[in-house]
């Protein structure tokens, strides 16, 4: 049986899935030009943490194993995360996903964890932007310029994800839903809180 995270997760996968294998190769390839601002930001984030935390996370996450990030069923990804990822994504990668999902592993680990790291092609918004304390601590805390570089990343993924103006995330959600599809991932048309954020603009 699998837990209900895991259930959700693969629901979510499969259900993108089927509506881009639907799409006309027109409309998959405005998608992606949709999204490649968002792309070019993440790229930026990437390089920035591998520069400046690299040596801290491999150390808390794959050497001691103390750090909170990769913990299983410890991430939260929204139904945009899955877009982006499976229009970025080989059928290869995406199989691999889906077949994790029908796993049920025990231990603490993400499903998403292989031994040759995560499987995300393009990984959660939420997993890029978490830093835990022991990284801000060694990194961030002793360097004003580092940290406002951070701090200006954590600005403009607002830009995409936060509902308090038209944003990527919630379009994409808009998107799926118009061709008919459903999933407990949309938080921008399920979630009280960020339907509140958005009745904000809209009214």
């Amino acid at each position: 049986m699998l837990s209900p995270y895991n259930q959700e997760h693969l629901q979510t996968f499969q259900a993108a899935r089927s509506v881009l294998d639907r799409m006309p190769e027109h409309e998959t390839a405005s998608l992606r030009m949709k999204i490649q601002p968002y792309v070019d930001f993440r790229k930026e984030v990437a390089s920035f943490q591998q520069a400046v935390f690299s040596d801290v996370c491999t150390l808390k996450c794959y050497l001691d194993g103390t750090s909170a990030c990769c913990a299983r069923e410890g991430i939260m990804a929204f139904f945009a995360d899955v877009v982006v990822n499976t229009l970025l994504s080989s059928a290869e990668e995406i199989h691999a996903l889906e077949q994790n999902l029908r796993c049920t592993l025990e231990g603490s680990r993400c499903v998403y964890l292989s031994e040759d790291g995560c499987l995300w092609h393009l990984k959660p918004i939420v997993c890029e932007m978490f830093l835990c304390d022991h990284a801000v601590a060694a990194k961030l805390e002793s360097d004003d310029s580092l940290r406002r570089e951070w701090e200006i990343f954590q600005k403009r993924e607002r830009e995409f994800t936060w509902p308090d103006r038209p944003v990527l995330f919630d379009d994409l959600e808009t998107f799926f839903l118009e061709r008919g599809c459903e999933s407990p991932l949309m938080y921008y048309h399920r979630s009280p809180g960020l339907l509140r954020v958005k009745a904000g603009w809209k009214a």
